[in-house]
């Protein structure tokens, strides 16, 4: 992966530059909604949900 090398900070400053782009996911609507309660308990939107465990899978070891 490119950041690979970078210290976790960095990885996630590098991913979460850059624009933004509308991306189509299918997921099954059990999954969706859960997601979305989830993301409500956290004070979160659904977007910003996903983006932080996309983010928090990718820095992970």
């Amino acid at each position: 992966m490119v950041i690979g090398g970078l210290p976790e900070t960095e990885q996630r400053r590098y991913l979460a530059d850059g624009g933004q782009m509308a991306i189509t996911l299918r997921i099954p609507k059990n999954l969706k909604d859960a997601a979305q309660e989830q993301a409500a308990l956290k004070g979160m939107s659904f977007s910003a949900y996903v983006r932080m465990c996309l983010i928090n899978d990718l820095t992970s070891e």
